[in-house]
């Protein structure tokens, strides 16, 4: 509940600071975004051919704060989303869970569509993560555990504010395990007993946005590569997102959305608790309920 509390007044702050104002300092931001709530119950009573009682919903915001003066490019994306269904009396099963954020600031090169950038990254989750659920006995992620933290500078290619091609020679992936019992399991790459995991190389995000793609369909992307140029650089880590947003009416939408995630230095560990290979992540959300779109 207070997970879902913070997520309520995040965007509540968000929409605040989306409304007109007439400083001309605040007129140099450009705010906005699309928040979305999907719910859906099932009661069954007497009903012959089974089945359980089930809850779910699912909250989602994609939120940016860009500002822009002159030759000087600064974009900030926050990136939010929670979601839980529970069946029956079994608990709660978590079925989406992150917390995004991207900072970039970019000085314009001579009137052209290239920025030198300076770029940070943070990526976690609100809430742990079960390899069993609904028994939820064996924890295999927390908030700050995993965390990651990218640094890095390079060149950016915007030519609008619907497309950017981010380019970094120079890139600092910091690899975060606060969670004292996944710590010393050695989770996520970092060593036994340790908290942190710092690796250097090189990166590539690309980020893609277009309205209307078709009628009253909005779609967008964001790719991230990262390639540690001292430990094997063949395997590049890759996060990539796709969303659709298919609006209905002013307020009712329906949300599609899929992640694929290849980390090598994530083993994936079977149902007798084997540690095997890195493997391709893979999730897909559907969701139809109430969506806002708010601010520029």
């Amino acid at each position: 509940m207070k997970k879902i509390l913070g997520l309520v007044l995040t965007f509540i702050t968000v929409h605040a600071f989306s409304q007109p104002a007439d400083n001309d300092s605040i007129k140099l931001w450009k705010i906005g975004g699309t928040s979305s709530f999907t719910f859906n119950q099932v009661s069954l009573n007497n009903w012959s051919a089974g089945g359980k009682n089930s809850v779910a919903g699912t909250f989602l915001l994609n939120s940016f704060f860009n500002y822009t003066k002159k030759k000087i490019n600064w974009d900030n994306t926050l990136d939010l989303g929670y979601g839980l269904t529970k069946q029956g009396s079994d608990n709660l099963i978590k079925t989406e869970d992150k917390l995004y954020f991207s900072s970039k600031l970019g000085y314009q090169v001579d009137g052209s569509k290239w920025y030198y950038t300076g770029l940070l990254d943070f990526k976690t989750q609100f809430d742990a993560g079960y390899s069993d659920p609904p028994e939820n006995t064996s924890k295999v992620s927390e908030f700050m555990a995993p965390a990651y933290m990218n640094f890095s500078l390079g060149m950016d290619y915007k030519p609008n504010d619907n497309f950017s091609l981010y380019l970094s020679p120079l890139t600092s992936k910091m690899t975060i395990v606060l969670d004292d019992s996944l710590s010393a399991a050695g989770a996520f790459g970092v060593k036994e007993d340790k908290k942190l995991r710092n690796e250097y190389g090189a990166s590539v995000k690309l980020i893609a946005k277009k309205a209307n793609i078709i009628k009253n369909v909005d779609v967008n992307t964001r790719l991230d590569l990262f390639s540690n140029l001292g430990n094997k650089p063949q395997n590049i880590d890759v996060d990539w997102e796709l969303a659709f947003n298919m609006k209905v009416n002013s307020f009712l939408s329906a949300v599609a959305s899929f992640n694929l995630i290849y980390d090598d230095d994530i083993k994936y560990v079977n149902a007798d608790k084997v540690e095997e290979g890195p493997r391709v992540q893979f999730k897909q959300l559907f969701g139809f309920g109430i969506s806002y779109k708010f601010g520029q």
